[in-house]
């Protein structure tokens, strides 16, 4: 049985001896690895990090319950990670928490506005901060508009208010989000990681890509070279954009002109643990931070954490400060304003996950960007049936800054690869 697939991979009956390299062990590469295997494929995966899991993690000595230090909420279940959970049992709860914002000074269930202006229907391909302005929304909606944009990974100036319409139109997942009574890590980690963990090398940064052969010649940085047929590359768009990896022959400019057009910016979740529980479920709308939310909402253990989820430009400002106790006084500050003072007189810890400061991370995940166009399309072409590209920046049906969207590129991918194969 392969866990999570709603159809039978193609080609049962291939007889394939090739080698398959991937590079990254986050949630693409790892089901990639899974599904190859299943086939009888002779696969590496190479994993910069110290660990696997990529945008994925696992805190477990924080508070009473353990603790997804990258992704948590499972968006719909109509997808091949959905299906994995409920074939493995695993316990999930839906998450309906209510906003409260903090608006104009005051905590409020509700605003004098409506500020779902950007959905449905044909919009300009401006950013969401810009057209929040030309529809009559002044600065008191600034910090608004920041948390709907933030919640996409991104600033309000740079998410383009068409294509991440567009994009949202794609989507069939579903509307529902769950949490998940452990952590959306362990449903990769014990049903998927598990199966390969044998074929991951990790400390393993590769630089170059030679693909100009018959067979490719991959190198990391420490000299070692590994031979290869075919290569899925699932690394985060930041890198690619970056260059970190030397292809030879270069890939096509069109290629390169895609990554530069998908957006990813800085990203960050601080988890503040208190002895009391004096906030709402979800309070959106802070100048510091846009998104707060009650962590331990479905935990067996109901200690009291608060989730500061920062993106984008306040990202960015958090990280400038340097030293995690400054990013925790920073949001201390403004939560005791919201609270008067209950933040400081209740804080007993805080873990600060900064992705923006990861190495082979270097943000929370892609979003559109004004003038993205079909930048994903293309950045997801294969090259020459040798190159594959897969990852959440990869997805091509709105399922993109998601795990279940990750692994949907990874599915599509080794169909790609099998069918080069074939031909």
């Amino acid at each position: 049985m392969l866990y999570g697939c709603r159809k039978e991979l193609l080609f049962e009956k291939l007889d394939y001896d090739g080698k398959v390299v991937i590079i990254g062990a986050g949630a693409a590469g790892l089901y990639a690895a899974y599904l190859l295997r299943s086939k009888g494929v002779d696969v590496q995966v190479l994993e910069a990090a110290g660990r696997h899991g990529g945008r994925m993690g696992k805190l477990t000595d924080f508070a009473d319950f353990p603790i997804d230090l990258g992704a948590e909420w499972m968006h719909g279940r109509n997808s091949i990670i959905g299906e994995l959970a409920q074939n493995t049992n695993t316990a999930t709860f839906r998450d309906d928490s209510p906003n409260t914002y903090w608006f104009d000074g005051s905590l409020r269930g509700t605003l004098p506005r409506n500020i779902e202006i950007f959905e449905g229907g044909d919009r300009p391909d401006i950013s969401f901060l810009e057209y929040a302005q030309q529809q009559g929304f002044g600065e008191e909606y600034r910090f608004i508009v920041e948390s709907l944009a933030g919640d996409q990974g991104a600033s309000a100036s740079k998410l383009s208010v068409k294509y991440n319409n567009i994009e949202e139109e794609n989507w069939s997942s579903g509307e529902e989000d769950y949490r998940f009574a452990e952590t959306y890590f362990d449903l990769l980690d014990r049903h998927i990681a598990s199966k390969v963990l044998d074929r991951v090398r990790l400390n393993t940064v590769v630089s170059s890509i030679d693909h100009s052969g018959a067979q490719i010649t991959i190198r990391d940085l420490d000299g070692n070279s590994y031979p290869a047929d075919k290569v899925i590359i699932t690394v985060p768009i930041t890198v690619l954009k970056e260059n970190d990896i030397v292809f030879t022959p270069p890939l096509p400019s069109s290629k390169s002109e895609a990554f530069a057009r998908i957006g990813m910016e800085a990203g960050m979740k601080v988890f503040l643990r208190f002895s009391t529980r004096f906030y709402q479920q979800f309070v959106l709308g802070g100048s510091v931070c846009a998104a707060y939310a009650d962590n331990s909402i479905g935990k067996a253990v109901p200690d009291n954490v608060l989730l500061a989820f920062v993106m984008g430009e306040q990202a960015e400002q958090l990280t400038a400060l340097g030293a995690d106790e400054a990013i925790i006084a920073a949001l201390l500050a403004e939560l005791d304003t919201m609270y008067n003072g209950q933040a400081s007189a209740s804080f007993l810890a805080a873990h600060v996950q900064n992705w923006t400061t990861e190495p082979f991370i270097r943000g929370a995940y892609s979003y559109s960007t004004v003038g993205i166009g079909n930048a994903r399309s293309i950045a997801a072409e294969a090259v020459n049936g040798k190159l594959f590209f897969a990852g959440e920046a990869m997805n091509l049906n709105g399922h993109h800054q998601t795990v279940h969207g990750a692994v949907e590129s990874a599915y599509r991918e080794v169909i790609k690869l099998f069918e080069s194969v074939a031909r």
